[in-house]
């Protein structure tokens, strides 16, 4: 390749128009008063021109600050229909060819459009995530997805903690046998070609980007300006990036705590996406609006491929389900060595409030119908973590065992089987709320379904939306 340049389509005369004055051309073989054919390939949606000595067409020339330079004038829909609503091109100068494609990133989203309609069309598309942990949030995508209609295959898992992924293939029923798991950091990932290389494209991507700088918590506790000083994880959305662009799915799904939307990673979330030919949406999902116990409060962020409708808004149902932890509680006898006084913690709080600090212990009752955010750390009983009063004895409470955390996120518990207090509250710490991802991938899946009847049937504004292969 000699030259690769990208240029705004222009219009003269109602047809759309390229104008190539560029003086490397002539190096390529296209000099003033040469000839050459046009070949169209609209599958592909490519426009070669060929250098030929008895060629249809000639290269013109012009002068500019006392130097001739080649021209190349096409204005004519017969070869450059196929761009039209384009609003460039990617012109590729080679030895005796030139070529004229879509840019890239209409290409990827013309790619992946017809990746998507083939896989709904066999009825199974493939996902994909990164900080995969245990896989609640892919499993409640999968969920939903089914609630939708639409059977998902989980082609891709990455996640660093290798004894989670390693936990997630025996017990997360999502798992299949072409499931490519990845136990490695993210930013390690990125820069190993062979890995990338084998990455599998997906439709559907979701992942947490790791959240540590971005928590109220998380800054207070390093004293960070912004999210991106975290020196771990405050750089790992250009890891993120780089995946999503391998994979090149339809839809992107990412999460997160709710102040990483106010972030410099977020936006460069929001402007990248949109330039790679996505529509982005984003919305606040809180665990009680879908009758969770525990209301996790999460930001979502959705980006869909250019030419799906999609609307996330309004996703809470209309009635709140309210539970109580009566209904999610183990038999746990009143003599079990699981009551104790947590002395520690009381005398702590009395500290704590002669000083004018604000942590205070939080207890909760059978009766209650809400319990404060049991964390990734839960298992540690710290100051502020939620502990359950002893029915009779008000000197006694008890920690949440880790089938009571499952089941106040509403998570299944078979996705923690095998799992000890530490792992499994880790695990189940650091994930979402079932119900809620759940309702936003049945959206996702219901839009997606919509799509591809629109297409296949030929009605509705998505009718229109070209499924090419890949060019370039």
């Amino acid at each position: 390749m000699k030259h690769y340049i990208v240029r705004k389509l222009g219009t003269h005369r109602g047809s759309p128009r390229v104008f190539l004055d560029i003086n490397v051309m002539e190096d390529a073989g296209f000099a003033p008063g040469r000839t050459y054919n046009r070949e169209i390939d609209s599958d592909r949606k490519r426009l070669t021109l060929s250098l030929e000595p008895n060629g249809s067409f000639v290269v013109s020339r012009k002068e500019k600050s006392g130097k001739l330079l080649p021209v190349i004038d096409i204005n004519n829909s017969k070869d450059l229909g196929m761009f039209e609503g384009h609003e460039a091109i990617r012109v590729v100068i080679e030895d005796r060819k030139i070529h004229i494609l879509p840019i890239a990133s209409e290409a990827k989203r013309a790619e992946r459009l017809s990746r998507l309609k083939a896989g709904l069309e066999l009825d199974s598309i493939k996902t994909g995530g990164i900080s995969f942990g245990g896989g609640v949030l892919d499993h409640a995508a999968h969920a939903g997805l089914a609630d939708a209609g639409i059977h998902a295959e989980l082609a891709l898992a990455n996640e660093i903690d290798e004894d989670l992924l390693a936990h997630a293939t025996s017990y997360n029923d999502i798992w299949c046998k072409t499931t490519l798991g990845i136990a490695a950091p993210m930013q390690e990932l990125v820069q190993d070609h062979a890995a990338m290389g084998r990455l599998p494209q997906v439709d559907i991507f979701c992942g947490g980007i790791p959240c540590s700088g971005a928590s109220k918590a998380g800054k207070s506790k390093r004293g960070l300006d912004m999210m991106e000083s975290h020196p771990v994880v405050g750089h790992l959305v250009a890891s993120a990036l780089m995946i999503i662009n391998r994979i090149n799915p339809s839809v992107v799904v990412i999460e997160n705590v709710a102040p990483y939307a106010d972030t410099a990673s977020a936006q460069i979330l929001r402007h990248h996406l949109r330039d790679s030919g996505y529509e982005v949406q984003e919305t606040v999902l809180a665990g009680k609006d879908f009758g969770a116990l525990e209301d996790r409060v999460r930001w979502f962020l959705v980006a869909a491929t250019k030419g799906i409708t999609l609307d996330i808004s309004d996703l809470a149902p209309a009635v709140r389900p309210v539970k109580r932890l009566n209904s999610v509680l183990e038999n746990i006898p009143e003599d079990a060595a699981d009551w104790r006084t947590f002395s520690y913690l009381k005398e702590k709080e009395v500290r704590d409030q002669e000083r004018g600090n604000c942590f205070a212990m939080q207890v909760v009752t059978p009766e209650s119908t809400s319990c404060p955010t049991l964390r990734k750390g839960y298992q540690k009983a710290g100051s502020t973590d939620p502990l359950l009063a002893h029915p009779t004895n008000p000197d006694l409470l008890r920690p949440f065992t880790v089938a009571e955390h499952a089941r106040i996120k509403e998570i299944p518990e078979h996705l923690v089987n095998g799992l000890g207090v530490v792992a499994g509250h880790a695990l189940l710490g650091q994930s979402v709320t079932y119900s809620s991802v759940r309702a936003l991938f049945n959206r996702i899946g219901q839009s997606l379904s919509e799509w591809k009847d629109s297409v296949t049937h030929g009605h509705g504004h998505n009718a229109s939306v070209p499924l090419l292969r890949a060019v370039g």
